[in-house]
């Protein structure tokens, strides 16, 4: 199986070198300035499951791709995913499918309109990882899992080959007849995580200790859940008392990446993680929610982050 996956950076080159490092038909679609240091450096991965120095590793530039994939991983950030499908279509052929990685649910709706919802997969994955300043892949723990099926549930061959493909490479692979409900469960832990932390600018421990801070952190998971249960895919009790458990845990340094990428000065993800949460939303609550407050204070973010861009 010839797999294609968009960047190489920490999401995308962690499960893609884990891939290539166990012998499977792996490309990363890069750019030019990351292309030059693959070729230069190696795609290096530094992890407590095992390291892995994989010199120059297969690249091409968008200008490049020539002719179908089979699968294509799509590790890119939401902001990026306008940009990356224009790069990808030269790569999808009648047989491939497309199995995106990224964090809520709007980017079904944007592969499906520009490829045809009989190419895309449900996927997700649990990964917390960075790249250093050597462009080196720094895996922080010990989660490394990519969960991914057909959205109607139902077994199919690709599943069966992209199962082969995907298993026993270094990381956990994990079929789902249920992804469409996992990528729910995950969006709305996701969203309450960024949403708070974000918000009060601080860790789950820092929040929990504050006055108030462990009611809001609830009361945000809440109107995630009722977003979940409007859409038809309200999370098991189960499910919710983890995320309970996480979110006002005392003590804790848990801190969603999205608050780091906004103490970094760096792009969030607010339209495709928080945004859509609150489109989704029932109108009548949406106005006075935590969700639109948590959504207006990072559009005020992004706005002060390009004016000063501008300037």
């Amino acid at each position: 199986m010839r797999i294609l996956v968009v960047g190489a950076g920490a999401t995308g080159g962690y499960f893609g070198g884990r891939l290539l490092q166990h012998g499977r038909d792996v490309t990363f679609l890069v750019r030019e300035g990351r292309a030059e240091q693959l070729a230069r450096h190696g795609l290096m991965i530094y992890s407590a499951a095992g390291n892995a120095e994989l010199p120059s590793p297969p690249t091409v530039l968008a200008a490049g791709l020539r002719e179908p994939y089979d699968l294509i991983l799509l590790s890119c950030k939401a902001y990026g995913l306008e940009q990356a499908m224009t790069d990808i279509a030269p790569a999808v052929g009648p047989q491939t499918a497309i199995l995106p990685l990224l964090n809520g649910m709007r980017q079904l709706d944007l592969l499906d309109a520009r490829f045809g919802a009989q190419h895309v997969l449900g996927g997700q994955c649990v990964i917390a990882a960075t790249l250093d300043g050597q462009g080196a892949i720094q895996h922080l723990n010990q989660s490394h899992s990519l969960t991914f099926g057909e959205r109607d549930g139902n077994p199919s061959e690709r599943m069966q080959r992209i199962m082969q493909s995907l298993a026993a490479a270094g990381f956990e692979s994990r079929p789902s007849n249920t992804i469409l409900q996992d990528m729910w469960d995950k969006w709305v832990f996701l969203a309450s995580l960024a949403g708070i932390t974000c918000l009060m600018r601080g860790s789950v421990g820092t929040i929990a200790a504050a006055p108030g801070g462990a009611v809001a952190a609830l009361a945000l998971l809440e109107e995630c859940r009722a977003v979940a249960e409007r859409a038809g895919h309200a999370p098991g009790e189960a499910t919710l008392q983890r995320a309970r458990g996480v979110l006002t845990e005392a003590g804790s340094s848990l801190t969603a990446s999205m608050l780091r990428d906004l103490q970094q000065g760096h792009a969030i993800e607010a339209d495709h993680v928080i945004g859509d949460m609150l489109a989704r939303a029932d109108p009548e609550c949406a106005v006075r929610s935590l969700l639109s407050i948590v959504y207006a204070h990072m559009k005020v973010y992004e706005a002060d982050r390009a004016s000063a861009a501008r300037s």
